[in-house]
């Protein structure tokens, strides 16, 4: 899971749980707000720490040289 759609997943998960007032019959709308939430959250901590990290142990070092030849 990426940073967008942890970010997506909190947003909506806001939405629901904040903004929505609506009924279900044998669903609360409210939990399944904060239940995403709580899955983007773990997605984003996952991202950044887990994932995020195994790009940059890589150190490539790009060397330019320049060689003349003079030989007639």
């Amino acid at each position: 899971m990426g940073i967008g759609v942890s970010i997506f997943l909190i947003a909506l998960g806001a939405i629901l749980a904040f903004a929505v007032n609506f009924d279900v019959s044998g669903l609360d709308i409210n939990v399944v707000g904060y239940i995403l939430m709580i899955v983007g959250l773990i997605g984003l901590i996952m991202t950044a720490f887990i994932w995020g990290p195994r790009n940059r142990g890589r150190s490539d070092v790009v060397e330019e040289r320049r060689v003349y030849d003079d030989r007639p």
